[in-house]
């Protein structure tokens, strides 16, 4: 049996007809918005059925601050009766309006470096890149980590997804093997005696630098970062060749000594 059809409403003519007084309704409802009343109004876009006597004109909005919006004007018309009145009349946005970005909260908008020397962040109370300090994980090293951490009293430590975040940032990011000094660098620092490899399943591919000639010093490296302060590298320096003195005979001038 096919499915039944859904009647779509006649387009009255009397609400249709009815564009001068949308029009008023519209200048009345831009004045009160703060636009520049009639100026803000423009040509008449066209006038749909919403239902049984019931019809939207549409509107032009010619206000710069609402390019691509609309005016929308519903008229009505009571059963058997020829008077036909304003039901509302608002401003929407259209297919191609200019629409204020969607909002973001903080969370999701802070980035790297936004955050100042004396800025305070809210606590996340579900935070994903973290987990109860107590909580297994099935990770024999994760969950030796974890159960010393808890005594350190922090209620909770990294979880998986945590880690894994600050393991990509940090490989990906300017001390990892792609930076230009890792490029440059003879050796790793895997092999550095400068290298301290870190606590827990991330020692694996990170540590931190101790060389103070490092542009890197206190900073997490990857293992297969590297630069020019390595400590089994060395920089040979050919002697330059001196060249024999050379008397100019071209300008000088005559001193006399006396005794």
């Amino acid at each position: 049996m096919p499915p039944a059809r859904t009647r779509r409403p006649a387009l009255d003519a009397a609400a249709a007809a009815a564009v001068d007084l949308a029009r008023g309704a519209a200048v009345e409802a831009a004045r009160a918005d703060g636009a520049s009343g009639p100026a803000a109004v423009g040509d008449h876009l066209g006038a749909r059925a919403d239902g049984d006597r019931v019809v939207t004109h549409r509107f032009a909005c010619t206000d710069p601050g609402y390019r691509g919006w609309v005016w929308s004007v519903v008229v009505a018309r009571a059963p058997r009766a020829k008077a036909v009145t304003v039901s509302e009349a608002v401003l929407l946005p259209d297919a191609d309006a200019v629409l204020a970005p969607a909002w973001l909260p903080w969370s999701e908008r802070l980035r790297p470096g936004d955050v100042g020397p004396t800025d305070v962040l809210p606590r996340i109370a579900e935070d994903d890149r973290l987990e109860p300090g107590y909580q297994a994980t099935g990770d024999d090293d994760v969950d030796a980590v974890a159960l010393w951490e808890l005594g350190l009293g922090r209620p909770r430590v990294l979880s998986a997804t945590g880690r894994s975040e600050a393991a990509t940032r940090w490989y990906e990011g300017d001390r990892g093997p792609s930076s230009e000094t890792a490029r440059a660098a003879a050796a790793p620092c895997t092999t550095c005696g400068f290298f301290l490899p870190l606590a827990g399943s991330l020692r694996q591919v990170f540590g931190v630098c101790a060389n103070d000639w490092s542009p890197d010093d206190g900073r997490v490296v990857s293992r297969d970062h590297g630069c020019g302060a390595h400590s089994e590298t060395d920089l040979v320096v050919e002697p330059e060749p001196v060249s024999a003195p050379v008397l100019d005979e071209t300008g000088y001038e005559p001193v006399s000594l006396t005794d």
